[in-house]
C-alpha cells in the first residue's frame, strides 16, 4: 500500500513555511501523545505518521528530495521511524531532537530540562534617579547594587569544607529518565535540582548556598538623550548563577525628575515666560532660562498671549541621531490683580484714547455680536 503524502499527514500545503510545518506538527502531536491516548492503537500510528512527516519536511535538504522523488527514494523511502531514530536515543537529527525542539516547553524545560552545572542567575533591577539636565547633556556616577559573590569558604559548593556527594537518585547526571508511553523523557532530578551533588554538610558562612551578600560600586555612563523607561544593560552584574552557571544581567531603569521650568515633549523643551501688558504692548528684550544657561530673547511690540517663540538647538539631543531639539517659549501675559488709583485712572486714559483698530480681535467679536444679536 502506498504511503500517504507527508503534506496531507500534517495538514499544509507544499508552500508551507518552517514554522508552519513545526506549528502544524505540534498540534497533532499533542492530540495524538501517546500519554493523552492511552494505548489507543489508532492514535500512536497518527503520532508516529506525523513525526516520521516531520522529521523529513522539517529538514530542508531532506524535503528538497522529497518534493523532487516523494517516497520513492531508496528501497526504504526515508526509512521512516528508523530513520528518525525512534526509540534508539535519538542521534542528530533524530527523534530525540524532534522532541526537543517540540516539547521544549510542553513538559517544562525541554526533553532535557535542567543542564547539570547549575542555572543562569536571575537579572536584577536597579531605578535611579537623574536630574532633568543629566537627561539633556549625559552622567557619569556610580551606584551601589546589593548582590552576591561566590563563598570562599566552601569554594561555591555550598558544602562545609567544598564536600559535596553525587546524587544518588540521577547518579550525578542531574536528570531522571522516565517511560512515556513506547519512548523515554528525561526530565530534571528533583533531589539535586539537576546539579547532580546533594551537599550533607552545609557550609556553616554561606549555610549551604554557595553564596553571600556583598554590595558591588559600578561605574555607570548614562548618555544624553534618555527619558524616563529608558533601561541600560549592564552585562553580568545581575544575581550569581548557582552551581558555576553565569550570572544574570543589571537593568538600570531611569526616572528623570521633573524641572521647575521645563517640560519635555520628546526632543523638544517647552517653557512658559510671564510678561506684563506694557511689555507686550511695547516689545522688550528678555532673560530667559535654557538648558545651557540664561540667554536674552527679544519680544516684539504686539505680542498677543499664547504666541511661541522658537530657541534654535536649545532642546534635547536624540539618542539615535546627532542634533538638539529646539525650546519653545510661550508667552503668558499677566493681568495686574491689584492697581493704585493713578494706575487705574492712566489704564482708563489710555483705553479712551485708543483707535479702534488698536484692538482688532475685539472689535471683530463685538462687531459680528451686534450683527446677530441686535
Amino acid at each position: 500500500m502506498s504511503k500517504k503524502d507527508y503534506y496531507d499527514i500534517l495538514g499544509i500545503n507544499k508552500n508551507a513555511s518552517d514554522a508552519e510545518i513545526k506549528k502544524a506538527y505540534r498540534k497533532l502531536a499533542v492530540k495524538y501523545h501517546p500519554d493523552k491516548t492511552q494505548g489507543d492503537k489508532a492514535s500512536e500510528e497518527k503520532f508516529k505518521e506525523a513525526t516520521e512527516a516531520y522529521e523529513v519536511l522539517a529538514d530542508g535538504q531532506k524535503r528538497a528530495t522529497y518534493d523532487q522523488f516523494g517516497h520513492t527514494m531508496g528501497p526504504e523511502g526515508f526509512g521512516g521511524f528508523r530513520d528518525a531514530g525512534f526509540g534508539g536515543g535519538g542521534g542528530a537529527g533524530g527523534f530525540g531532537d524532534i522532541f526537543e525542539d517540540i516539547f521544549g516547553d510542553f513538559f517544562g524545560g525541554g526533553a532535557g530540562g535542567q543542564r547539570r552545572g547549575g542555572q543562569r542567575g536571575n537579572d536584577l533591577r536597579y531605578n535611579l534617579d537623574i536630574k532633568f539636565e543629566d537627561a539633556a547633556f549625559g552622567l557619569e556616577t556610580k551606584i551601589k547594587v546589593p548582590s552576591y559573590k561566590s563563598c570562599s569558604d566552601c569554594n561555591g559548593t555550598g558544602g562545609k569544607g567544598g564536600e559535596v556527594e553525587t546524587c544518588a537518585h540521577c547518579q550525578g547526571s542531574g536528570q531522571m529518565r522516565m517511560q512515556q508511553g513506547f519512548f523515554t523523557v528525561s526530565r530534571t532530578c528533583n533531589h539535586c535540582m539537576g546539579n547532580g551533588k546533594v551537599i550533607k554538610n552545609p557550609c556553616q558562612v554561606c549555610k549551604g548556598q554557595g553564596r553571600i551578600e556583598e554590595t558591588k560600586t559600578l561605574s555607570l555612563n548614562v548618555p544624553a538623550g534618555v527619558e524616563t523607561g529608558t533601561r541600560m544593560k549592564i552585562a553580568g552584574e545581575g544575581e550569581l548563577g548557582a552551581g558555576g552557571a553565569p550570572s544574570g544581567d543589571l537593568y538600570v531603569v531611569l526616572s528623570v525628575e521633573e524641572h521647575p521650568f521645563f517640560v519635555r515633549e520628546g526632543r523638544e523643551v517647552v517653557c512658559e515666560i510671564p510678561i506684563s501688558f506694557s511689555q507686550a504692548a511695547l516689545g522688550d528684550e528678555l532673560e530667559v532660562p535654557t538648558l545651557d544657561g540664561k540667554v536674552k530673547m527679544k519680544v516684539p511690540a504686539g505680542t498677543q498671549p499664547g504666541k511661541v517663540m522658537r530657541l534654535k538647538g536649545k532642546g534635547f539631543p536624540d539618542l539615535n541621531r546627532y542634533g538638539r531639539g529646539d525650546q519653545h517659549v510661550v508667552i503668558k501675559l499677566e493681568v495686574p490683580r491689584k492697581l493704585t488709583e493713578r494706575q487705574k485712572e492712566l489704564l482708563a486714559e489710555f483705553d479712551s484714547e485708543s483707535a479702534e483698530d488698536a484692538n482688532p480681535l475685539r472689535k471683530g467679536f463685538f462687531d459680528k455680536f451686534k450683527e446677530i444679536f441686535d
